[in-house]
């Protein structure tokens, strides 16, 4: 069996420890408090990370050793009904970082579960990002005040089809994750997110366009200061994403992303 491969090692454990760790927030009174976003619940190999107060899809386990093989049959079976206890039924999934703990993945496939993605796992240091010219009626601004935290969240929802549940206060610091939007004319019509940075690493998330605006470059746009803003505020030196199809995969590329790892999703039957 393969050995862990160290860049993907150290994205799993940035992925883990930044999602595991409570974030800065700024309540409605002005004063900063500790917000838990995730359950953590350690599980021998894995370690699930169940959203509080958050849709199911932000919800999933992860390797909890990154860098280090998983070929325990026993030891992955009893993670598993660790996991079963805590995860709703049905809803128990898991998003690994294939050469971050070779076995894991086809452990869990013996143990009945099923891939759904086999996705690349893209990365860009912030100072070879490429950041495409900004078009005649596009402003792009960090979001630093409720108002725009909602306007990207509705622009978010309306391009992936689902509901979320918009935000409000502001921010947390931008160590912590934020957002990027971009405006056509005073209109909020792109967005992108980066999660807590840990390590000095954080995940692009939540790329989004409105519909009647694709196919002019936003998404490569609000991507590549996405990148940038995380690293001038939130002091990330390493950035990733996973794109959701080809198209995505392309307009990464064209800002500066790379494949460097791959990454599994797997689910239990009928989840």
């Amino acid at each position: 069996m393969p050995l862990a491969d160290p860049l993907a090692s150290r994205i799993a454990a940035a992925q883990l420890s930044g999602l595991s760790r409570a974030r800065r927030v700024v309540g409605d009174d002005g004063v900063p408090v500790l917000l838990q976003t995730r359950q953590v619940v350690p599980a021998g190999p894995f370690t699930g990370l169940i959203a509080v107060d958050g849709p199911a899809y932000l919800s999933y386990a992860v390797a909890s050793r990154p860098g280090d093989v998983v070929d325990d049959a026993g030891e992955v079976a009893r993670g598993l009904e660790l996991l079963r206890e805590v995860f709703p039924a049905g809803t128990l999934r898991f998003e690994l970082i294939a050469q971050a703990c070779p076995g894991a993945a086809e452990l869990l496939q013996a143990a009945g579960l099923r891939v759904t993605a086999r996705v690349p796992v893209m990365t860009l240091e912030p100072e070879r990002v490429r950041v495409p010219d900004t078009g005649r009626g596009v402003t792009i601004d960090y979001v630093d005040a409720e108002a725009g935290r909602i306007a990207g969240a509705r622009v978010a929802s309306a391009a992936f089809g689902m509901p979320v549940d918009l935000p409000s206060g502001p921010p947390p610091e931008p160590a912590d994750g934020g957002s990027v939007l971009a405006t056509v004319d005073g209109e909020a019509v792109a967005v992108a997110s980066w999660t807590q940075v840990a390590d000095g690493i954080t995940e692009i998330v939540g790329v989004a366009t409105a519909a009647q605006h694709r196919r002019r470059g936003l998404g490569a746009l609000v991507t590549a200061h996405a990148v940038r803003v995380a690293a001038d505020l939130g002091g990330a030196d390493l950035t990733w994403l996973t794109p959701g199809g080809d198209d995505a995969d392309r307009v990464y590329r064209t800002v500066g992303f790379t494949t460097a790892a791959n990454a599994v999703h797997l689910v239990e039957p009928g989840a």
